[in-house]
């Protein structure tokens, strides 16, 4: 007999050779019916894989992440069949799961897919999933495996062998079709109900453009048709609110190809949203004790080697200049320079906490292939800060930090987040993350002592830390359900050393502080990308970059509307007039779809009395008003920054 210890901590007794789909049965038939892998001792096997050995069991359904990977991974593999009954001789690549779904990489030899066939694949793979095939699993030696793909000409799968060995190869077959695969897989293709390909791209063999180029084809797939048509009906509702579409249509950022990829170009529109959040940011800082610095754009090479990014980050770091000897980087963090200004005076305990923030212009040199609007970019506005501390003092700063992201996350109304606690991979220590294996372990439980104290809801994540410690990541999602990743909390336990930095303490004495690395609302970039899928292109009131627009009926009452514009501007809102020569039917719909949260409709009635005719976006006619009594009312609404 073996024990099976579950997550709650409950241990019971099975047969040796027992299946992860046997204790499901074992709880309920209603449970095994769910069942897509399961969580063994921390690795993902499938249901269906007997145990020998005592083992930790999770159950993975479609509600965790490591369930749905393998549906979609399984789906892959469902896809490849379908395609290779379509295209016989087809030799497929890699087919991993990605975030929405999964793809398959394949030489058609020569043979092209049209989107018409994508629909005609669709129809095979549902065919092929009511069969209910077994996805079998069979280790197999590398000359076994050697031989198979040999005889079926694969040169692909015989390249992908060259890097295993015996004991670590493992074939997985369903209905017609075998493929070289590590898995794990779901039970069978039955759990598969609902299929959608949706894309055909070309992808070089190995990501490298000197070899041949070979054919993506993307998809997903569901447990229900429900939930299909639900991710469907919001993939057309996220292109809508597409921040590429509606930064171009609401003249906030441009990309130039003389400027180069990566490197935003922001318009006034834009300019007046990085204003406002600056100024939240500033306000908000200056409320808890931070000062501001400002630090130059590029640093002389010592810089980065002391903070120990170049040898960890110098692939994400554009190449060095050269100038009278010197290597100078152009700066990819801030972090270092703040440490100088920290060094730059002594300092005692009665100093610290020291908070020093910037929104400062850090330069990364992400892959062409991986630039992505504004939410993967090179050139990047941080909402940056370092806090200095006593290790006393460190509980209390990180929980005001994260108090301060529950504070944006109010303002912004984003409901959904979670705090994810990156942890080191022990097994990478002095390749990926400074070889420090006791300090790891006292600042990661620093950081999980004062998520749990202060409730702050959470989870763990082995292998995501920064080279120097552990972080809480921020996710955030946006009123359609998509998830972003918006800022980090950085804890620090190596720099301080690194620069020598110092404060006196009570005893007199050297010591060392605590560093927090904090960006609560991220980059410009990066969270304006979001907050343009989050609202649609509809910002509240105080951060629209224009917040009113006054329409004319006609020309006659131009100078009417010249009297509400410079009301309107005395009390520093952002106004503009419409003075086309157009109908007033015209102008309402224009400025419905400029997105613009108030329009002011002024004619003969409304001159008369001093008052406007007011529509709100998205709401229509609110009647009229005297303009002092609207221009109050918006700026008390203006300086509450609602979110709506």
């Amino acid at each position: 007999m073996i024990k099976i210890t579950f997550p709650d901590g409950a241990i019971r007794e099975y047969a040796e050779g027992t299946t992860a789909l046997d204790v499901a049965k074992s709880i309920s038939e209603g449970l095994a019916r769910k069942v897509l892998a399961a969580d063994i001792n921390g690795q993902v096997w499938d249901a269906t894989r007997p145990i020998n050995n005592d083992a930790q069991l999770k159950l993975l359904t479609w509600n965790d992440g490591d369930g749905k990977s393998t549906f979609w991974h399984s789906s892959a593999h469902l896809m490849a069949e379908a395609v290779e009954s379509m295209f016989p001789g087809v030799k497929f690549w890699v087919g991993p799961p990605v975030e929405n779904g999964f793809y398959y990489d394949m030489d058609l030899g020569g043979r092209q897919i049209t989107e018409d066939d994508l629909h005609k694949l669709e129809l095979k793979m549902a065919e092929l999933a009511k069969k209910n095939e077994v996805y079998e699993r069979k280790e197999i030696s590398k000359s076994d495996a050697v031989r198979y793909f040999t005889e079926k000409g694969d040169e692909y799968k015989l390249d992908l062998l060259q890097g295993l060995n015996d004991g670590e190869i493992t074939f997985y077959s369903q209905g017609n079709f075998t493929d070289l695969c590590r898995g794990p897989h779901i039970p069978n293709t039955g759990f598969i109900k609902a299929i959608k390909l949706t894309n055909i791209a070309g992808a070089y063999w190995k990501g490298d453009e000197k070899n041949k180029q070979l054919t993506r084809i993307y998809g997903v797939t569901f447990p229900s048709q429900k939930e299909l048509d639900e991710y469907l009906a919001m993939l057309e509702e996220a292109r809508k609110r597409d921040h590429r579409k509606l930064g171009k249509e609401l003249g906030i950022f441009t990309m130039d190809d003389d400027v180069g990829p990566g490197l935003a170009l922001w318009m006034p529109n834009g300019t007046i949203i990085i204003e406002e959040l600056e100024r939240l940011a500033k306000e908000t800082e200056q409320a808890a004790g931070y000062k501001r610095v400002v630090t130059p754009h590029i640093g002389k090479e010592i810089l980065y080697i002391t903070s120990g990014h170049l040898p960890f980050y110098q692939d994400s770091m554009y190449p060095p200049m050269e100038l009278e000897g010197q290597k100078y980087y152009l700066k990819a963090m801030n972090c270092p320079h703040h440490h100088k200004i920290f060094a730059a005076q002594p300092k005692s305990y009665k100093d610290m906490p020291l908070r020093l923030a910037e929104y400062g212009t850090c330069y990364r040199y992400e892959q062409s292939g991986e630039l992505f609007g504004l939410m993967r970019v090179r050139c990047l506005h941080m909402n940056d800060a370092h806090i200095y501390c006593t290790k006393e003092q460190f509980a209390a700063e990180f929980k005001a930090v994260n108090d301060m992201y529950l504070k944006y996350f109010k303002i912004f109304g984003i409901d959904k987040y979670i705090m994810r606690l990156s942890l080191h991979d022990p097994e990478k220590l002095g390749l990926k993350y400074i070889n420090e294996p006791e300090l790891w372990i006292e600042t990661e439980n620093l950081v999980r002592q004062v998520m749990i104290e202060n409730k702050i809801p959470f989870v763990e994540v082995k292998g995501e830390g920064a080279f120097y410690g552990p972080k809480i990541d921020v996710q955030i999602w946006s009123a359609i359900g998509r998830e972003f990743t918006l800022a980090t909390n950085q804890v620090d336990f190596a720099q301080g050393r690194r620069f020598k930095l110092e404060f006196t303490n009570k005893d007199n004495h050297p010591e060392t502080p605590l560093i927090i690395h904090r960006a609560p609302l991220g980059t410009h970039e990066r969270f304006i990308g979001f907050l343009l899928e989050h609202y649609a292109g509809k910002f509240p009131l105080w951060l629209s970059p224009l917040q009113v627009k006054i329409l004319p009926i006609s020309d006659k009452f131009m100078d009417y509307a010249q009297t509400v514009l410079q009301s309107l501007k005395n009390a520093d809102i952002r106004a503009e007039i419409d003075d086309r020569n157009e109908k007033i039917g015209k102008k309402i719909r224009d400025t419905e779809l400029a997105k613009v949260p108030f329009m002011l409709v002024v004619g003969e009635k409304e001159m008369n009395e001093n008052k406007v005719a007011i529509r709100k976006q998205g709401k229509g006619d609110l009647g009229t008003k005297d303009i002092n009594e609207f221009i109050a009312e918006i700026v008390k609404e203006i300086k509450d920054r609602k979110s709506e």
